[in-house]
């Protein structure tokens, strides 16, 4: 039987993790400095092949402090106006992160030039923070927010103003952030009980009002209201309050949101990736036996869903230190009819 999905592009050397698809069809993708010899930490897609992004001597990176160079981009995201965001953690093989690494830079496609680089503050990090996943909203504050998971195991939400250029953390090591106590997945018939990774994927409700998210090492899915979030006002009291448990939903890594109320997450203990409805019904969307850890999800303009695929279980990192990878990794997509959401200035 023919697989549900296309293979859009193939990797033999570079592990990817982050996915995102501009309105112009241009496919970009990051590969983490994980321990791997990664010559360039972003790319585009180019013919199928990985062409690094915006050019390389933003991508060189060899120790210490970074400057405006990238240490390891974790995730590439499309903003609501078609800007290229580079969430950089800033750190080498998860090991704590180098001085000035942690950042956003926004990237202009129409130029292939930096707009600007935003880092955070540190009242926003610890020193194992590890920034993951990022969604945007230019609806609210002077500049929009962006929100960021930070997935070391204690786990926390990062917002940044980016109007105001402030960044501060909620819901550390909140029992809806932090990696599960004592967590085993069985990841294709292998019991993994070595992840300890907390709050990673993050996707944002159609209106804005809610930022859903989970850690890796979890059943569960929560959302929180964006209002209580970026209210600096509320204590952490009232901020853990108002969050929500919205129930069991496998084990997943990468979230994402479509314009008609729609949650994706990547489910991979099993190789697939499910949908959850607005009243809450969970079906399959994608299932590849063959497509070993579904990491990240993007919903592009075309009615794709795209999903990066890079046998993480496999990796020295998370394999006791033996590589089993089987190149290539992939990225593919299946048609869902999907549409993004755009949260900008006019609403």
């Amino acid at each position: 039987m023919a697989p549900d999905y296309e293979v859009v592009a193939e990797f033999g050397d570079l592990m990817p993790t982050g996915v995102t698809v501009t309105d112009e069809g241009r496919i970009f993708v990051s590969f983490p400095r994980w321990g791997d010899d990664v010559p360039y930490t972003v790319a585009e897609v180019v013919n199928g092949e990985a062409v690094a992004y915006p050019n390389r001597l933003l991508n060189e990176w060899t120790g210490g402090p970074s400057g405006d160079n990238l240490v390891s981009v974790q995730s590439v995201i499309t903003d609501p106006i078609g800007h290229l965001w580079l969430l950089d953690t800033g750190s080498h093989a998860f090991a704590p992160w180098v001085e000035n690494g942690p950042k956003l830079v926004e990237v202009d496609p129409a130029t292939d030039q930096v707009v600007r680089v935003v880092r955070l503050d540190a009242e926003a990090l610890n020193p194992t923070t590890y920034l993951n996943d990022v969604r945007f909203d230019f609806s609210r504050g002077s500049g929009g927010y962006a929100y960021v998971t930070d997935s070391q195991p204690e786990g926390a939400l990062i917002v940044v103003d980016l109007g105001a250029g402030r960044s501060w953390s909620r819901l550390r090591g909140h029992e809806s952030t932090k990696a599960t106590e004592q967590f085993r997945a069985i990841v294709q018939g292998i019991v993994r009980d070595n992840y300890t990774v907390g709050a990673d994927g993050i996707a944002i409700s159609a209106d804005g009002s809610l930022l859903y998210y989970c850690p890796l090492s979890s059943r569960r899915l929560y959302s929180v209201p964006t209002s209580a979030l970026t209210d600096r006002s509320l204590s952490e009291e009232q901020v853990s309050a108002s969050v929500v448990d919205l129930g069991d939903k496998g084990c997943s890594d990468g979230l994402e949101t479509d314009t008609a109320g729609n949650l994706y997450a990547t489910a991979y203990e099993h190789s697939a990736v499910l949908k959850r409805d607005p009243k809450g019904v969970w079906s399959t969307v994608l299932h590849g036996p063959e497509l070993l850890w579904p990491d990240t999800l993007a919903v592009a303009a075309d009615g794709y869903l795209y999903v990066s695929v890079n046998q993480l279980p496999r990796t020295p990192l998370f394999n006791d230190g033996v590589d089993l990878r089987v190149p290539p990794y992939q990225i593919v997509r299946v048609n869902t009819g999907a549409q993004r959401i755009r949260l900008t200035a006019a609403g």
